[in-house]
Formats: structure tokens, C-alpha cells, sequence
């Protein structure tokens, strides 16, 4: 019995240190949001080319939905924001090293991507589709052009990229810095289609009508969403408080 209460105390004491420490010895990690506010400055990760969502006007200034949206986070939480610009495979490696706090550049929701951050809940559903030259009036689908000797334009780690090089087996996938450079590719005939978001292929239709048109049928279905450190759940929580309002 006297063995049985010793080791009945050693268990507790195991216990009540374990606790002690997990309280006192190691402080929580501080969340996005807390250091935002903090520092008064929210610096947001952004790639422009992807219409509507991030662009440059022609004094050189980030316009667009997801400009906007940063913008509205940034008067919610009472701090200015900086915008900084990378190449869209550049963005998950900047918000990992700390260089930005939060990722809003119209970022689809993936699991290979979750395993490097936190996506808070969609903000924008979406998927990939294709477009083709204006002159091209034979192609009815992705499918028509999955043959040797053609080749699809796709933007430098974007899920379109991803998926075209899934889905085509025979053509060849030719990959580009951003968007914009792939439907440069294509309006000078160097490529035969385009895979990209439906937002931004609409609205490259709608700006150069003559040169290209878009096949609408969706390839995939996607959401969009705005990516912290991994793990940050508050930011997470607050953004999810916040989305709702978009």
C-alpha cells in the first residue's frame, strides 16, 4: 500500500510540473494579428496579373478585389498596410521566413500548400478554364488541344500549372513568370491555349476582345483564400470573423 501511495505522488508531481512548465516555461507564440497591431503595419504578400484581384494601374499602384479586401483589414485592425510584390511561387516562402505576415493574392485552398500554411476560410469560389486565340474557332475544349505539337501556356506555380500538367498527356506545358507573359505567349501565336482562373481569363477576354476568347466550361472548381503562418489560429479565427462581411 505505502509503495502504491509513493508512486500515486510521483505520477502527481509529474503532473503539477508539466503543467507548470506548459503555463510558465514556454510563452505563446505570438499571432499575426497581435503583431500587426502591435507593429501598427500589416504587410500583405501580393503577385499582380491575376484580373480582378491584383493588378497594377498605370501610375504603377496595386488596384484590385484583393488590394481592397488588405486595404479593409488594415482600417478593421486601425493599421496602415504595405503591399509587396513577388512572383506567385515566391509568396508561401516569403510568408514561412516572416517577410510578410498574411498572403491575399487570390490563392487557392490546396493541401500540398496547407501543409506550409494556414488558409483561413474561402473568400471566392473558382476554377480553372481555357483560353484560346481569337482565331481559333475548331476548339471546343482542354481536350481538342491534348495533342503532340501543341502547347498550353500555364503561370509559374499557380494551381492551373499544376493542373494542366495533370490532365495533358500529350501536349506540352510550357510554363511562364505570370500570368500576363503566358497570354502574351499565346496573342503572338508561341502557344496554342492558355489554363488559368475563370476571374482572370474573363477579364483578359473582356479587355482584348479581338485577340482571344475563353471556353468557359470549368476544369476544376477551386476556393480561394488568405494564408497566414502555419498554425496561427487566432489570425485564422479572426479572419474567418472577418470573411463573413466580404
Amino acid at each position: 500500500m505505502k509503495k502504491l501511495l509513493t508512486i500515486l505522488l510521483v505520477a502527481i508531481m509529474i503532473i503539477i510540473t508539466g503543467c507548470t512548465q506548459s503555463t510558465s516555461g514556454g510563452e505563446k507564440a505570438q499571432s499575426t494579428i497581435d503583431k500587426v497591431v502591435k507593429a501598427k503595419k500589416l504587410v500583405v504578400g501580393t503577385a499582380p496579373g491575376y484580373f480582378p484581384f491584383e493588378m497594377k494601374n498605370t501610375k504603377g499602384e496595386f488596384i484590385g478585389y484583393d488590394i481592397d479586401t488588405a486595404k479593409a483589414i488594415g482600417d478593421s485592425l486601425g493599421v496602415k498596410v504595405e503591399f509587396k510584390q513577388f512572383g506567385f511561387d515566391g509568396l508561401i516562402p516569403a510568408l514561412k521566413t516572416g517577410e510578410i505576415d498574411m498572403i491575399i493574392a487570390g490563392m487557392t485552398i490546396r493541401g500540398d500548400r496547407a501543409l506550409s500554411v494556414s488558409f483561413a476560410d474561402p473568400y471566392f469560389a473558382t476554377g480553372q478554364v481555357l483560353m484560346l486565340p481569337k482565331k481559333d474557332t475548331a476548339t471546343k475544349s482542354w481536350e481538342d488541344l491534348d495533342k503532340p505539337g501543341k502547347k498550353i501556356a500555364v503561370s509559374l506555380g499557380t494551381t492551373g500549372a499544376l493542373l494542366a500538367k495533370q490532365v495533358f498527356k500529350n501536349a506540352e506545358v510550357a510554363d511562364f513568370e505570370d500570368f500576363p507573359a503566358a497570354s502574351m505567349a499565346l496573342v503572338q501565336g508561341q502557344a496554342d491555349g492558355v489554363i488559368y482562373d475563370e476571374p482572370g481569363i474573363r477579364s483578359y477576354e473582356g479587355m482584348n476582345p479581338g485577340s482571344v476568347r475563353g471556353v468557359y466550361d470549368l476544369i476544376s472548381k477551386e476556393n480561394l483564400g488568405i494564408a497566414v503562418r502555419k498554425n496561427d489560429l487566432e489570425t485564422v479565427q479572426w479572419l474567418n470573423s472577418f470573411v463573413v462581411f466580404l
